[in-house]
Order: C-alpha cells, then structure tokens, then sequence
C-alpha cells in the first residue's frame, strides 16, 4: 500500500550464483566490464558496508529489477570508494528508480550485520545467498540515504541533469504522469445492456412482430430494449473520476535546474534524477528527496489524509530504518503541497512508480464488486427469461399441436405468452425507485452516488469505521494534566499548581508548529490550553525562532524543534510518553530538578496507563539545553539527556448521538468494528464509552505478519479492534470481510484509503475532512461525518429492501392476468381478451407509478431490531412469488376475465350460445379494453394490498402514504387517455366503454383489498 507498504524484499530480486573475480580489478570501469554493464549504461556507486560496493545501473536493457552478488579474490580500489573486495550490481530500469534506491536501503540495512556479510562471502549459490539474508530482512529496515548519496546512484548533480541526459532518460522512462488502466470504452459497456438475457428475448420477440407483419408491437418492444437499456447502464453506472482528482493534484510546471541555471517546465518532462525547487504553493510534480530546506512545511493530506503541515528536512543519517517511507522527514510525494518555506528536491520516482500512481493503479484495477441487488437481479432476470420461454414453448406446442392456430400465428401467440410472463417495466420502475431513495438518504446527510449502493446499505452486516471525527467529535481538548508526582484536573490547574504547569504549557506550545485555529488537532489543543492560561504563544515563538527541526514519525513517536532561548538553544520534545520517558534522565518537581528514578518512571508509566484506560490521549513533554556545536546535529544527539516536565491528558469525547447509533447496530444484527490509528487503551476505552464491546485488540503490525488465513479467523470472532493500523491494513481487513461472506461497509477519508473504500461494498467518505479521492471512490459521502448518520442510511437502505419486495409483488401480480388471456384464448376457444400491445400499456404506462408510490412507503418500525437478511433471502423468493401468482394474480386474472365477459354479456351473449366472432371490431375491441380497464381496476386494489406483508393497510392508515393515492390517480388517468384519445386508441386497439361497463370495475379495488386483508387475517393468526 502506497507510504504503508512493506519494505522491499531483496530476495526475489537477487539472480544467479555469486560471481567470482579472480582477475585484478583496478578502476569502477573495469568492475563494470567484469559484471556485465553495457558501455553505454549509467552506472552510480555506494559503498553499502565496510569493503562493499553497490553499483547501481541505470536504465539499459534490464527488463526488471536484477541483483548480482560479486567476490573480488584480489580486491580493488575503486576510485572514491577506496578499497572493495566485495561488489553488488543492481540492475534497474529508469522507471523504477524509485523502488531501486528503496533496495539500496534495504541492503545497507541489512549488510550492517557483519554475520550476513561474512555468509554471503562465503556463499557458493544463489540459495546460500537467499538462505544467509531470509533471517535479517525478517527485522531489518531502510537505511535512508543521505541526498548526496541518492544523487550519485542516480548519477545526477545539485545542479541537475544536462538536458541530453534528461531527453535520453524521458525517452525511456516516458511523461510524468497519471495513466489510466485500459478499460472498455463506455460506449461498449452502454451497449452491453441491450444484450441481456432480457433484451435478447425481446430482440427475438421484435423480429417476430416484423415477420408476422406487426410493426407497432415490434417498434413497441425495440422501444421497451431501449428504455430498459438505458436504465440499466445508469444503475450499474459509477463516477469513475477518482483518477481524473488524482491528475488535479500534479501541477502543471515547477522550477527544474538543467545545466545548472533555473528554468520552468512542464511536469510531464520531469525525470528521474532532476533537480526541483520548490516554493510555498507549489504542488510538488513527483516523488524526491529533499536535498536542502528552508522552514519548509509541505501538506500531505493528498496522500495520508492528515490534514496538518509536516517539516521536511535533508536526511540526518540517523538511525530511522524502521519508518515508514511516507513519514519520512527527507521524502516528498507527488500530489502534496507546499505551505511555509522553500527547498530543492531530487526526483527518485515519477508518473505511475509514484506513492499516488500506485495508489491511482490500484483505485483503477481493484475490482467493484457487485452490490447484493446486481446479484439478486441478474437472478431474476435469468429466472423470468427462462419462465417465460417455457410458457412461450410450451403454448406454442400446445396451440400448434392442437390445430388451435396455423404456424405463423402460434409464432405471435408464444411472442404474446413471452411478452405477458416478462415485467419491461421492472427496471425502469427498480432504478426510479432508487433515485427516489438517495433524494431521501440525502435530506438525511448521506449522499449515495450509485444506485444498487442504497439496497446493499440495507444488506449490511459489518460496518468497519475509524475513530477521529467518526466516533468522536474530532476536538482535542486538554482534560488533566499530570506534574511532580500528581495528576490534576485541567480546571484547577491554575489553583494547584500555577508556574509550574505554565512551564509545561510553554514547553507544549513552544514545540508545536499548529495555532489555536489551524493544524493538527493535538497541537491545536496543546496551544488553545496554553492560551487559556495567559500563555503568549505567538510572542514566545517570535521571541524563540527555530533553529532545527526533527518532525514527528510514528517510528521515534515525537517531535523535536530546537529554539533560541535566552539561556541558550533549547530542544522542545513532545511525543509518546513511554518513548519520551526512556530518554529522560532528569524530572522537574516545584522549581527544581532532581533525577529521574526507576520508583519514578514506573509511576509515571502506570499513570499513563490509568488515563489511557479511559480513553485520554497522553503527551508527554520535556527539554534539554543544546550546545550550539549540536544544533544542526543528528536527533539521536539532540534527544537524549532530557528532563521530564509532565504529560497533558486530551480527550476527544464520543459524539453524544454515536452510543445510541452503536446499539441500533447491535439490535439490528451488525458488527461494527474499530480500525483506527490510535493506541489500543485509547481506543478500547472510547469503544467502551459507546457500547462496542472489545475482546481483543489486534494491532497493524500484528495484520502484517498474519496469513490471510488467520487474519480472516480473526475477523469472524466477535468483539475485535484493530488499533495502530494503515490504509493497508484496511484494505487487508475489508478483503478478508468479504472473504468470509460478509457485506462490509467501510469509511475513509485520505487518498490511500481509495483502494479499500473502492473494495468494500458499500465504500463510505467523509464529506468534510475527506479528500476528493477519497469522495469519488467511494460510493456514499457522510456530509457530516457521523457514525449516526451511516447507522440512519442503513435504516433507510432496510425499508428500501422492503418497499422493493412490495413493488415487485405488485408488478409481478399483474403477469398473471397478462397470461390467462392467452390460456383462454387456446383452451376456451375465445377471442384473444388482451393484446400484446395492451401488456405493454399495463408494464410500461400504468403499473409505473402505483409501483414508484410503494418505494415510499415509511420504514416498518420495527426494521432495525431485525438482523440483515441472510445472503439466501431472495427478493423474487418462493413466497413472494406464490403470493403474486397463486394468490394476487389469480384473483386479478379472474376479475380481468370477468369484465371481458361483461361486455359480451351486455351484448347479449349467454354462456352456450356461439361466442361472437372478432371480426366484430367494436364489441371486439370494447371486450378487450374491458379486460385492460379490469387488470387496472384489480391493479388499484392490489397497490394498496401490496402496502404490507402481514399487517392490515388499515392499521399502517390508509391515507398516510399520499403518493400511493396519487400513482391511484395517474394510473386511472393514463387508462382514460389511452381510451379517450383517438390517436392512442387506435394504436393500442381500444375502444371506448359505455357506462354499465365502467360500473362493474368500481367494484374491483375494494373486493381485492377484501381478499388479501382475509389473507392477511389468517397470516397472522397462526
């Protein structure tokens, strides 16, 4: 994971038995003949441990990354290094400069232990070799590199390439920027959806209509293909801007220093061993390493999501293998900003082999995975299409072999059984449904960007959150406060204790960069307690500048400025108090000091300990004088020796509405799980305080040395909380998850939480602190940054789920009646009572917004003390379905034939008299909008039957859903237009009715809610 990955592993990289020079070597030139160097390959050198050079070919033809291990018998001297009698050739390419100086770390790190240099000397085989390093890079680090060295093994100068190397190196290594992983076009993917099981059986029912001479109904269902087309491309539809807002953090040109002098250019000419020069504002083109520095500040929220400034300074050659790449002070990244100060930078990686273009490959080529109503409708369309096949197949059989119609015409009789059994308006109906809920998600301060995201809400089973500004209110405040031996209450600090806690608060303040408004939290909270006690911070700061800086790195876990004191330079510590303890000799008690005593420190230490139980973050804080020959020294020189001054306890309380949202999960079934960065005492004690019970605490560096395996059994026991963790353990986690069949939701705000927010199933930013690459990954943006409002999406995404299985039934309900006609028609020997054009007008005209009214209908009140609904449950199940066939749509298929007969009835035929022919166009026609109009009528009833599953309509109010009376309302309109205007009449076959027919359909609305309320009655009565 970009800035949190692991550290290069040398092994896979190292090729070849040892190479055994017997031959006198006596310049590099020679050593590189004898390794194998192409002339014209660049070639920088190290020495990487005592009589061990690493030369570092640049470019060439080297496919990869290769390492070669050399013994020189007769030694050398090679120019600058002095003498070798060992050498180790690391092939690279150009572009992958950056990882390649990250393997000189590694190996210098490693080649420090004199065993592994004394085993590989004596190895014989690329296995000795692998077997004598495997047990040290199990513990060893990065040795960083100092800027000379990196420009030496980058054969660059401070004053940069000449402009011929710099084409030469471009021409391999090509433009610095932001690809985009190959992807099929949007317009193929468009035109994927008009090829679905769905759309090829109405391709076939089209070209059916045109051959049986029909082109009305064939243009129809070319009509119904498109519509459901389109609907479908933007449901699965998803923003995929989250490179485009990575490619908005490069600039656009920067100061780069060719041949010495100064110049603008364009980014995308910058390239691996350029010299830069960055300015405050200046958006930084590429990965680099600080060459020198001047107050320099650079922003790295872009890539960590820490929204506070950074110093960055030269490397100090100090003992730092163990921190991480990102938190490195010498490191900068491209896509970051610089906000105080100026410096000059080396370019190590540029374009895609940068911390952000792997973070861009990654948010490209990580899969999204369909939500769990993708996957529930590709179920149902592959089982409509195959009923509706069978239906067709079988009644054109059965009509054909019964002589009831020639060939040609059983043709159009199986398109009509096709088109009867297939609902064209389900996904139409399904997306608007969807759109409808993010507009009520939204009112609730979740904005969900792709619409199958606002069912899979509801299908959530674990929700992985962080803690700072999620659970807590992200506003450190200092609580108590901990001097000479006791700890006291912030508000009586000034009662109690007086100058001695000034002292502290000085010292705090005096080693921060933040103000009371701008920085980082703890800072902000350190300065703003400062400021309540009369502290002057601003004057303290102007009167005591600078005069080096040693940033924070979570290796060390403090920070370091030292200032300019009356009395002399003073270096200002404030970090982790075991950490800071360990190197403290001395403690300030009253106005003295005395030494610091092992009774002492373990008080101190289980002091820590007690507030940390109870959710407090401790900073300790101390100094020491510095001589002036140490100011510019190393910080393992300037932080020794210290006197202890005290620790500030902060608290960032739990948000007061989380606790409530915490136990609406445990009702409902979902795990919620704490991935955090803080320490695991603090974070087991605010989980406490909202009501997330911890049985254990997992921390980052435990997730890496897991197997996958173990990591998942981890995660399917209850009551875990991971605390010290990266992005990359996030992403680690959310796999895992999901591995074990969970539907995972999961919140992230930096641009390296993009690649888990994008595997997670329901990826969630946060719409305030977050990054744009955060916002576009995801799916839903939480505007206020609250747990309480994920919890409320869930709610909402639940009655979603539910309203889908009332509208499906509704639709579904109708299929029936569409269908009996048909079977009339074959075995009655009867006219035809509905149409395939009147189907249409049911599926795509008035069953359409009855159907939208049911996606309204309020959540069920007790829809959060259910659990999720298990990975079977089916939105189109076996009970749904009987509900809708056996029982629904049976009542409406006899009521709809009930009015077909009406008609003939009034006109006067009896049952065993002749029927009447069809080719009596009016009564005909009348018959077959008498059967449209009761499939409506039947419709009415059953949008209010479809309101609940189990509980009486009555007692949910018949009236409080108004939208329902109004889809009422617009679904009878649409029946009158079709009938009243001639134009549509005439398309759809109708006819007008008279008023002894329209009388019977009054009927139809309340004897279906009369049927399914007795239904309902026995339901809940067993």
């Amino acid at each position: 994971m970009p800035g949190h990955r692991s550290v290069e592993t040398i092994s896979p990289f190292v090729v070849g038995d040892p190479i055994v020079v017997n031959a006198p070597v006596c310049s590099l030139a020679d050593l590189k003949q004898t390794l194998g160097f192409e002339p014209t390959t660049t070639v920088g050198s190290l020495l990487v441990a005592p009589r061990v050079a690493l030369l570092h070919a640049i470019g060439g033809s080297a496919p990869g990354i290769v390492v070669r291990w050399c013994r020189l018998e007769s030694g050398a001297a090679l120019d600058a290094l002095g003498p070798v009698d060992a050498a180790i050739a690391l092939f690279a390419p150009i572009g992958a400069s950056g990882r390649a100086l990250r393997l000189v770390s590694r190996l210098r790190a490693c080649l420090s232990d004199p065993t592994l240099v004394a085993r590989w000397r004596s190895a014989r085989t690329r296995e000795e070799l692998v077997s004598a390093i495997a047990p040290i890079e199990e513990r060893g680090g990065e040795s960083p590199l100092d800027a000379s060295e990196t420009l030496a093994l980058l054969r660059s100068s401070p004053a940069g390439l000449s402009t011929a190397e710099a084409d030469r190196r471009r021409a391999e290594v090509g433009p610095n920027r932001l690809e985009r992983v190959r992807r099929r076009p949007m317009a193929a993917r468009l035109l994927e959806q008009f090829w679905s099981f769905f759309a090829v059986l109405l391709w076939i029912g089209a070209a059916c209509a045109f051959i049986a001479r029909m082109p009305e109904l064939g243009w129809a269902i070319v009509v119904v293909i498109l519509v459901n087309g389109v609907f479908s491309f933007f449901q699965e539809y998803r923003a995929e801007r989250a490179v485009e807002a990575l490619e908005e953090l490069m600039p656009q040109e920067i100061t780069v220093l060719r041949d010495g002098p100064e110049a603008r250019q364009s980014v995308e000419a910058i390239v691996p061993g350029d010299v830069v020069r960055i300015d405050e504002g200046d958006r930084i083109p590429a990965d680099g390493q600080i060459v020198s520095a001047a107050g320099l500040r650079v922003d790295q929220a872009a890539l960590t999501g820490e929204s506070h400034p950074v110093f960055k300074l030269p490397s100090t050659g100090n003992a730092r293998e163990h921190v991480p790449l990102v938190e490195r002070h010498e490191m900068v990244f491209a896509g970051t900003s610089v906000v105080a100060g100026s410096g000059v930078l080396v370019v190590r990686a540029t374009g895609m082999a940068t911390e952000i273009g792997t973070i861009a490959r990654l948010t490209q080529t990580v899969p999204v995975p369909p939500s769990p109503l993708q996957r529930e409708m590709a179920r149902v369309t592959r089982i409509v299409t195959a009923l509706a096949v069978a239906f067709g197949l079988v009644f054109f059989a059965l009509g054909v072999a019964t002589g009831a119609f020639p060939l040609a015409q059983g043709l159009v009789f199986a398109l009509g059984v096709i088109v009867a059994n297939v609902p064209e308006g389900l996904l139409p109906t399904l997306t608007l449904a969807l759109a409808l809920g993010v507009q009520r998600l939204a009112r609730g301060r979740s904005v969900v960007k792709r619409l199958s995201a606002v069912e899979a809400l509801g299908a959530t089973t674990v929700i992985c959150t962080d803690k700072t500004g999620t659970l807590t209110e992200n506003r450190m405040a200092a609580r108590f406060v901990w001097l000479g031996g006791r700890t006291c209450a912030i508000e009586s600090v000034d009662r109690d204790l007086g100058a001695e806690a000034r002292d502290l608060f000085e010292a705090a303040a005096l080693a921060s960069q933040a103000t009371a408004e701008h920085g980082d939290p703890t800072e902000i909270a350190l300065v703003a307690c400062a400021e309540a006690r009369g502290v002057d911070v601003a004057g303290l700061r102007r009167a005591q500048p600078i005069l080096s800086a040693h940033p924070f790195d979570s290796f060390r876990k403090r920070m370091t400025l030292v200032r300019a004191q009356h009395s002399g330079a003073t270096a200002l510590v404030k970090g982790a108090p075991v950490e800071t303890i360990a190197l403290c000799e001395r403690i300030r008690v009253g106005s003295s000091t005395v030494a610091l005593g092992s009774e002492m420190r373990l008080a101190i230490v289980a002091e820590h300990d007690r507030l940390a139980s109870d959710g407090l973050r401790l900073i300790a804080v101390a100094t020491r004088p510095v001589a002036e020959s140490e100011v510019e020294a190393g910080v393992t020189t300037i932080e020794r020796g210290l006197t202890f001054l005290g620790l500030v306890a902060l608290w960032d309380p739990p948000r007061p509405e989380v606790a409530e949202a915490v136990a609406l999960c445990r009702r409902a079934g979902i795990r919620v799980i704490l991935v955090t960065g803080d320490y695991g005492l603090t974070a087991r004690a605010i989980a406490s305080q909202i009501g997330i019970a911890v049985r254990k605490v997992v921390t980052g560096d435990e997730v890496d040395r897991l197997p996958p395996r173990a990591l998942r059994e981890i995660l399917a026991e209850e009551g875990v909380l991971f605390a010290r963790t990266t992005p990359a353990h996030k992403l680690a986690i959310v796999t895992e998850l999901r591995a074990l069949g969970e539907v995972v939701a999961v919140t992230g705000d930096g641009v390296n939480d993009a690649p888990a927010l994008k595997a997670a199933d329901i990826g969630i930013a946060m719409g305030r602190r977050g990054s744009n690459v955060a916002k576009e990954a995801a799916v839903m943006v939480i505007t206020d940054d609250n747990f309480a409002s994920i919890v409320t999406a869930i709610r909402g995404g639940r009655a979603i789920y539910a309203n889908m299985g009332k509208f499906v039934t509704y639709i579904f309900a109708s299929n029936v009646p569409e269908l009996v006609p048909f079977l009339a028609f074959v075995f009655l020997h009867v006219p035809l009572p509905l149409t395939i054009m009147q189907i249409l007008a049911v599926d795509l005209g008035t069953d359409l917004l009855p159907a939208l009214a049911l996606a309204t209908e309020a959540p069920e009140p007790d829809v959060m003390d259910r659990p999720p609904r298990a990975a079977r449950e089916r939105l189109l199940s076996a009970k749904r379905l009987l509900r809708a066939y056996a029982f629904l749509g049976v009542a409406e298929a006899a009521l709809s034939l009930l009015a077909f007969f009406w008609t003939y009835w009034l006109a006067g035929w009896r049952p065993g008299l002749p029927f009447p022919s069809a080719t009596d166009t009016d009564l005909y026609r009348r018959a077959t909008t008498m059967t449209l109009a009761g499939v409506v009528a039947a419709q009415v009833g059953n949008v209010f039957a479809c309101r609940t599953d189990r509980e009486s309509v009555f007692r949910v109010g018949v009236f409080r859903n108004r939208m329902v009376l109004f889809g009422i309302v617009a679904e009878v309109a649409i029946l009158c237009a079709l009938v009243a205007v001639p134009p549509l009449r005439v398309v759809f076959g109708l006819a007008p009715l008279r008023f002894e027919e329209w009388s019977l359909l009054l009927a139809f609305p309340p004897l279906m809610v009369f049927l399914e309320e007795t239904r309902k009655g026995f339901v809940r009565r067993r």
